[in-house]
């Protein structure tokens, strides 16, 4: 059984998760408006797995015998300066998230949660994951110093699967 503590702090992640998924699909429409359509499908490969993120912690509280509590997601930004502002802001949210993961760790810790502690250590492998992920196109980006450099960075991103 999942004590209430844990049960409230995984609900949040759930929220976290799915906002998440909001603001790299508004990243996503930033960047097709832009006509920038391969940074667009990787935002959008982006959001789905945020989704997908969220839903895996969704089944563990029903599987654990708790109440998953859904709440209302912010509304993320909608412009951002460049390419390189999203995929910036992209890399800052991942390490945000990556605090939010930690913290859950340490509260499973705190209760004793070890079947908890195990589940959260896939998203703690994750999350090294994704920083490295945001951070490669944040590099890449910062390469790029013409607009033909920034469609090699295009194209190559759409590759994503």
């Amino acid at each position: 059984m999942l004590k209430s503590q844990m049960q409230d702090a995984l609900n949040k992640q759930i929220n976290a998760e799915l906002h998440s998924s909001y603001i790299y699909l508004a990243m996503a429409a930033y960047c097709a408006q832009a006509g920038l359509m391969g940074m667009a499908h990787w935002l959008k490969l982006q959001a789905k797995e945020e989704v997908g993120h969220a839903m895996k912690i969704f089944q563990y509280v029903i599987d654990r015998g708790g109440n998953v509590a859904l709440s209302k997601i912010d509304v993320p930004k909608g412009s951002w300066a460049s390419p390189l502002d999203v995929f910036e802001a992209a890399y800052k949210h991942e390490c945000y998230v990556s605090s939010l993961i930690d913290g859950l760790v340490a509260d499973a810790r705190t209760h004793n949660d070890i079947a908890t502690e195990n589940f959260l250590q896939w998203f703690v492998a994750e999350q090294v994951e994704e920083e490295a992920s945001a951070q490669e196109v944040v590099d890449k980006l910062e390469l790029a110093t013409n607009g033909a450099a920034l469609l090699v960075i295009d194209q190559w991103m759409a590759s994503r699967s």
